[in-house]
C-alpha cells in the first residue's frame, strides 16, 4: 500500500474541478488510551497538528484521487498563524485557494481531537460566530469551470443561493448532512445529491429507521438521497425510491477522522466522472475505508491507484 505521505496525484487540466464550500479548521489531534473523565487528566500517546474541516478534507480526498479541488469559505484574519499554516498545507495538496475569504479580526476555527484505540474520534471545535456572516465571491466567478459543488448542511446560511444557481445551470450539488436539517431547508431543493449521516437523517425526518427517514424526505426533494452508517455501509434510494444498500469494505480501523469527508469527496468526483450511483458509492466507500486504516485525518486519504486496487480485488465487501 502506498504511504499516506506520498506525493498526491497531479490532476490534469481536463480533470473535473469541484468547488468545496466550508470552513477550514486547524486540528490538534491526540491519541489517547481512553477519554478523560470530568476533572481528570489523560496522557496522550501521540500528538499531531493538521488541518481539516469537511470542505478541506473533501478537497484533499478529491485531489488525491485525481480531481481538481477548489475551496471557498470564510477564514480568520489573514495575519493569523493558523491561516498561514492551512494555506501551506493546501498548497502542498494542490488545492486552489483563491476563493477563500479572510475576515479581519476573526479567528479561523480550531479543533481539539482525541482518538481512542478503536479509531473513534471525539472533537471539540471553536468556530467564531461572526464567520457565518461571510459573503462569498460572485456566483459567475465561482461557477466558472465548475463541474460540481461539494458542501455541508451547516453552511446553508451562506451558500444556498450559490447552490440553487448551480443546480439551475445543471451543475451537481452534493451536500454532506451531518446536522439535522429543517424540512423547509433550502438545500433540500438547491442540491442534486443529499448524503446524510445516520443520526441527523433520523432527526431530520423525525423517524427512527434510516430507510423510512429517506422515504419521508424523498417526498420533499428531487435530490438523490443516501445515509451513511459507518461499518454498516450506505443505504440509498434508487430512481424508483426502492431502498438499496452499498456494503462497507471491512478494514482494520485505526482512525476515523476525516473518513466521512473523504467519502463525500470521492463520491462527488465519481459523479463528475459519470460513474453510475452504485459504482460511485462503492468508489467512495473504498476511499473512506482505506483512509480509516491509517492515522492523519484526511491527510491519510488514499491515492487513486490504491482505491482502484481495492475495487478490483475479487473478494467482495462483507454484507
Amino acid at each position: 500500500m502506498t504511504d499516506a505521505t506520498s506525493t498526491p496525484l497531479v490532476a490534469g487540466k481536463h480533470s473535473p474541478r469541484i468547488l468545496c464550500i466550508g470552513m477550514p479548521v486547524r486540528d490538534l489531534t491526540f491519541r489517547v488510551h481512553g477519554l478523560p473523565a470530568r476533572g481528570s487528566k489523560e496522557n496522550a500517546t501521540h500528538f499531531d497538528e493538521i488541518c481539516g474541516g469537511n470542505a478541506l478534507n473533501g478537497a484533499i480526498g478529491i485531489a488525491r484521487l485525481g480531481g481538481r479541488a477548489s475551496i471557498c469559505g470564510p477564514m480568520g484574519d489573514e495575519k493569523e498563524t493558523t491561516s498561514r499554516y492551512i494555506y501551506e498545507k493546501m498548497a502542498e495538496e494542490g488545492i486552489e485557494t483563491k476563493h477563500l475569504v479572510h475576515m479581519p479580526g476573526l479567528v479561523t476555527p480550531i479543533s481539539n481531537i482525541m482518538i481512542d484505540p478503536s479509531g473513534e474520534r471525539t472533537i471539540v471545535t471553536f468556530r467564531d460566530p461572526e464567520l457565518w456572516n461571510v459573503h462569498l465571491p460572485d456566483h459567475d466567478l465561482l461557477l466558472e469551470d465548475c463541474d460540481a459543488i461539494l458542501t455541508e448542511s451547516r453552511c446553508a446560511t451562506f451558500c444556498t443561493d450559490l447552490c440553487a444557481e448551480a443546480t439551475r445551470r445543471g451543475i451537481p450539488v452534493i451536500v454532506d448532512v451531518d446536522r439535522a436539517m429543517s424540512l423547509r431547508e433550502g438545500l433540500l431543493t438547491a442540491s442534486s445529491h443529499l448524503i446524510f449521516s445516520s443520526e441527523p437523517l433520523q432527526e431530520t425526518a423525525d423517524v427512527t429507521d434510516d430507510g423510512e427517514a429517506l422515504k419521508k424526505i424523498a417526498k420533499l426533494t428531487p435530490s438523490f438521497l443516501a445515509g451513511t452508517r459507518g461499518a454498516q455501509g450506505t443505504i440509498w434510494l434508487d430512481e424508483q425510491h426502492n431502498l438499496q444498500q452499498t456494503p462497507a469494505f471491512p478494514v482494520h480501523t485505526v482512525d476515523t477522522l476525516g473518513a466521512g469527508d473523504v467519502f463525500h469527496g470521492a463520491f462527488a468526483l465519481a459523479i463528475t466522472e459519470n460513474q453510475d450511483l452504485r459504482a460511485a458509492l462503492r468508489f467512495a466507500s473504498a476511499a473512506a475505508a482505506l483512509k480509516c486504516t491509517r492515522f492523519g485525518g484526511a491527510f491519510a486519504a488514499p491515492q487513486r491507484a490504491e482505491v482502484e486496487a481495492l475495487l478490483s480485488q475479487k473478494r467482495s465487501p462483507s454484507r
